[in-house]
């Protein structure tokens, strides 16, 4: 089955619960020549960055990807006792107690006010700290298919605006093959021109140097190759489309291509007209090489 073109912008969030502790994770992706992973993790997870980076790399390949992970702990406190605590202040007070004659016994109440005696929970025990590791990488792996579909969407979004940019380049091509036939005459105006400059400063101009300059000024004239060229690059283009998966650099490549054919076009062209229709092309392929950066 054919992967779907992806853009390299989109944005996921998966979130959940575990023994009271909330996370969430928040995934960003922006246009990046290669995959570039940042992560905001709370303190003492870092050790767990390595595992993400490899599943998110199984599933994109360029993008500068920022993901966020945040945990939020019950407010209220958890108290429990410290039995070593306890059983000195119990001693300490039993002893007390009957040191001195006719005193209250020690009291549950009073012992557990005393400094020590409680202490603030740790915030998960063994198993729950377990548990909460592993909601925490299942909800990084959902929220990696979440950013991948978002990026497919965008992606099936620029593919329609691509192929609608690729069919104004070709109706342009078409434009200016029509034009670049009225260049002969026009060209042939400029050939008399500089052969004209050509005699005055060459007296002993022989035949075949002549002929050469002739052969040349035609060859300069004629966009014929260019704009088959251009045309066979959009057919390239469509092609790459059609393949979809991890298409962006290709079609960065071929966005290079484009426009070296569109400037050589412009640099021959011998008519206002078929001038302005090479800075409209320039200006369209500009357009299409902005969208393709980004595609992934």
């Amino acid at each position: 089955m054919t992967t779907p073109i992806a853009s390299m912008t989109g944005f996921a969030r998966a979130e959940g619960a575990t023994d009271g502790v909330a996370w969430a994770w928040e995934l960003r992706s922006v246009n990046g020549r290669s995959l570039e992973l940042r992560f905001r993790l709370p303190n003492g997870w870092d050790s767990r960055e390595a595992a993400w980076r490899e599943l998110a790399g199984k599933s994109l390949k360029r993008g500068n990807v920022s993901a966020n992970l945040t945990l939020k702990r019950p407010s209220e406190t958890r108290l429990e006792l410290d039995p070593v605590a306890l059983e000195q202040v119990l001693r300490i007070a039993t002893d007390l107690h009957r040191r001195l004659p006719g005193s209250a016994p020690p009291s549950a109440e009073a012992l557990l006010s005393l400094p020590g005696v409680l202490r603030q929970a740790e915030a998960t025990r063994l198993e729950e700290q377990e548990a909460l590791v592993a909601a925490v990488h299942a909800g990084f792996a959902e929220a990696v298919k979440g950013l991948v579909e978002a990026r497919q969407a965008e992606g099936a979004r620029l593919a329609a605006v691509l192929n609608q940019q690729l069919e104004t380049i070709a109706g342009l091509c078409a434009d200016a093959a029509v034009q670049a036939a009225g260049q002969p005459e026009a060209q042939r105006a400029r050939m008399l021109e500089n052969l004209q400059t050509l005699i005055r400063e060459t007296p002993n101009l022989s035949e075949d140097r002549l002929h050469q300059e002739v052969a040349l000024l035609a060859s300069r004239s004629d966009v014929r190759e260019e704009l088959d060229r251009l045309n066979s690059h959009i057919a390239a283009a469509h092609d790459l489309l059609r393949e979809a998966a991890n298409i962006g650099r290709k079609l960065d490549f071929l966005i290079q291509e484009f426009n070296r054919e569109a400037n050589t076009l412009c640099s021959k062209s011998a008519t206002s007209a078929l001038t302005a229709t090479g800075l409209k092309l320039k200006a369209a392929i500009e357009q299409l090489r902005e969208q393709v950066q980004n595609i992934e």
